[in-house]
C-alpha cells in the first residue's frame, strides 16, 4: 500500500465576501492523498473544489485543521515555498507561463525552478534538443515554435506549455485545476490523453478537477465528489470502475 503523501485534518477554511459576511468553505474536511494517486475531483459550482486547491497549494491558509506533507505540518508554509513540491496547471491558458519570453526560455525557467542560472544563449542551446523532443510528444506543433514568443502561440499550444512546464521535473504532487476545460474539443481530448500517459508513466501523484464525467470515470484511480465544503464520495479501483455516468448524474440529483 502507497504511503501518504498529503493528509487534510479537519480543515476548515473561512472567508469574508464582498459585503463583509464571513462565509465557511471548506468544512472539517478530512482527505489523505497517497503516493501514486491520481484522483479526479468532481463538485458543482461553489463546492468548494478550488479552495481545496488553494489551501493545498498555500494560496490560502486553513483557518482550522491541518496539512500534512508527509509526516512534516505545512498547514502555514507559504505558497511559494510549497512550489518546491507542488505544481499545477490551471485553467486558464495564459497563467503559469511568460508571454514575452519564448517556448525555449520558458521550459529552461522551469527546468531551473528554484536554481540560481541564467538565460544566456548557450545554457539554452544546450538543452534545445530535449525540448524538442519533450514539446514533439504533445502532437500540436509545439515543437516547431520553440523560438516562438509564447504569447502569439494558440490557447491549445499554450495550455500544453503550461502542462509541461509544471511537469518537467517531477513534482511530488500535481494540481489540475480544470486545465482542459477552456480547450476545443480535440485539443482537450489530446492533452488529457498526454495528461494521462505522463501521469501513468511517472507514477505522478496528481489530482484534477474536472466537469467532465466522462474523463473523471476514464482516468485516475480514484475518485471524490465535494459538496458543500465537505468530501462525500470518495472511491477507488473496483468501486470506482463499476460507477457509470448515470450513477453520478443521479448522485449530483440527489443534493
Amino acid at each position: 500500500m502507497n504511503k501518504p503523501l498529503i493528509t487534510l485534518t479537519d480543515v476548515s477554511t473561512t472567508v469574508q465576501n464582498s459585503a463583509g459576511a464571513q462565509i465557511n468553505i471548506l468544512k472539517k474536511l478530512n482527505l489523505t492523498i497517497n503516493e501514486g494517486d491520481f484522483i479526479t475531483v468532481l463538485g458543482s459550482n461553489g463546492a468548494g473544489k478550488s479552495t481545496l486547491f488553494n489551501v493545498i497549494a498555500g494560496g490560502i491558509t486553513a483557518t482550522n485543521g491541518t496539512i500534512k506533507l508527509h509526516a512534516r505540518d505545512i498547514t502555514h508554509e507559504s505558497e511559494l515555498t510549497r512550489t518546491k513540491y507542488i505544481s499545477r496547471v490551471f485553467q486558464d491558458p495564459k497563467l503559469g507561463t511568460a508571454p514575452r519570453m519564448t517556448v525555449a526560455e520558458n521550459l529552461l525557467l522551469a527546468l531551473n525552478r528554484h536554481k540560481s542560472f541564467s538565460l544566456m544563449p548557450r545554457r539554452l542551446n544546450k538543452h534545445l534538443a530535449t525540448f524538442t523532443q519533450i514539446t514533439k510528444q504533445m502532437g500540436n506543433g509545439l515543437d516547431q515554435r520553440l523560438q516562438t514568443s509564447v504569447g502569439s502561440l494558440s490557447g491549445g499550444q499554450r495550455q500544453a506549455l503550461s502542462f509541461l512546464m509544471a511537469t518537467i521535473q517531477k513534482p511530488e504532487l500535481l494540481l489540475l485545476d480544470e486545465h482542459t476545460a477552456a480547450l476545443d474539443p480535440k485539443t482537450s481530448a489530446q492533452l488529457m490523453q498526454l495528461t494521462d500517459e505522463k501521469v501513468t508513466a511517472n507514477a505522478q501523484t496528481a489530482l484534477m478537477i474536472t466537469h467532465n464525467l466522462e474523463d473523471a470515470l476514464t482516468y485516475g484511480n480514484r475518485l471524490i465528489v465535494l459538496h458543500d465544503g465537505q468530501i462525500t464520495l470518495d472511491v477507488t479501483g473496483a468501486q470506482k470502475a463499476q460507477l457509470t455516468k448515470d450513477d453520478l448524474l443521479n448522485y449530483f440529483a440527489s443534493y
